[in-house]
């Protein structure tokens, strides 16, 4: 997967930014990409309280992703291309307990994700 023109950011996904309404929302559009995995990571869960989000995935859980000791953890999800409107879009459905950085994924990609702030 090569970042176009048109979508130049890869962003990883291993939550709610993989549900088609929360991507219709969020993007006005359904995404498509491919699976891969987020080495050294294990997933938690955190509650969502804003009522937006809420609104949008419907759910009161989200999963959240911390740096684990364990070589051996690793988090499955989605890669997808969107464009940097689209990337700044997901800044502002992510609440407060969220950050964006930059991860070497299994494929070797090079993507943002959402971690543990």
């Amino acid at each position: 997967m090569q970042p176009s023109s048109d979508y130049p950011v890869l962003l990883f996904s291993y939550g709610t930014l993989q549900d088609k309404a929360v991507q219709l929302a969020n993007f006005g559009r359904e995404l498509t990409g491919q699976a891969d995995r987020m080495p050294g990571y294990r997933r938690d869960w955190v509650q969502i309280t804003d009522p937006q989000v809420l609104a949008t995935s419907g759910k009161s859980h989200h999963p959240i992703v911390s740096p684990s000791e364990r070589a051996e953890d690793s988090v499955a999800g989605m890669v997808f291309q969107i464009s940097e409107q689209e990337l700044a879009a997901a800044d502002r459905y992510e609440v407060s307990d969220y950050k964006r950085i930059a991860v070497g994924l299994a494929s070797g990609l090079t993507a943002w994700v959402y971690v543990r702030a």
